[in-house]
């Protein structure tokens, strides 16, 4: 497991990795040759309900230790989202023999394939597609708001079920499974129809929390009508 990781803006992933780990080994034991290597990483939902995982992704390309001038820039790149202690003095350290390694290192992953498996269907992503995708501005509070809607607002996540025609059913048990800056996804169980998704497109993309309470308001006031 990484310590942190990130995405350069030209779709390569940097990883943080302990100088022990069998990555960081294999990784500076190949020195120039081509080492393949899969990164897969698991979406899980950060609420309690049945079949929490809501998707993975395989990122597979070639691995390659972060050397020379390009280390600052990487070391910069993990701390603008990970602020690891001594992160930074990464930067400092010249190519050293394995030996006399730092304990953190920097390997980069150069990605030639990426698919993907979640709530929307399986597909493969172009790697450019990769290079030019945004974080989702939802992204960073996504916890935070999906705990809060299940423990602070359940009944008015359950009244959305009004909005779903013939398959709504008052009584059903509604949890919030997944938030982004276009909707709400919901999982519904126990009624006629068993366990099932129903997402909630927002009248806009919203950018900010404000933009979201905004768009969380009128759907309560939809499905309470």
């Amino acid at each position: 497991m990484p310590a942190a990781r990130t995405v350069t803006p030209d779709g390569d992933v940097i990883l943080l990795v302990s100088g022990e780990s069998t990555a960081a080994r294999a990784a500076a034991h190949a020195q120039d040759d081509d080492l393949t290597a899969v990164i897969e990483i698991t979406d899980v939902a950060p609420v309690s309900v049945p079949h929490r995982i809501r998707g993975r992704a395989w990122l597979a390309g070639w691995l390659t230790p972060v050397r020379g001038d390009d280390r600052a820039a990487c070391a910069a790149l993990l701390a603008e989202r990970h602020p690891v202690g001594g992160l930074l003095g990464l930067s400092e350290a010249s190519d050293l023999p394995y030996s006399a390694r730092p304990a953190w290192m920097m390997l980069r992953l150069e990605v030639g394939e990426v698919s993907v498996d979640d709530l929307w269907g399986a597909e493969h992503v172009d790697p450019e597609d990769l290079a030019a995708a945004e974080p989702d501005p939802m992204a960073a509070h996504e916890t935070e708001l999906l705990q809060h809607l299940h423990a602070a607002h359940g009944d008015r996540i359950g009244e959305l079920c009004g909005l779903l025609g013939p398959r709504g059913a008052r009584g059903m048990s509604a949890v919030p499974l997944s938030l982004d800056r276009l909707g709400l996804r919901v999982r519904f169980t126990g009624g006629a129809a068993g366990s099932f998704d129903a997402r909630f497109d927002f009248p806009e993309p919203v950018t900010d929390i404000c933009g979201l309470r905004r768009a969380m308001h009128t759907l309560f006031s939809a499905a309470s009508h």
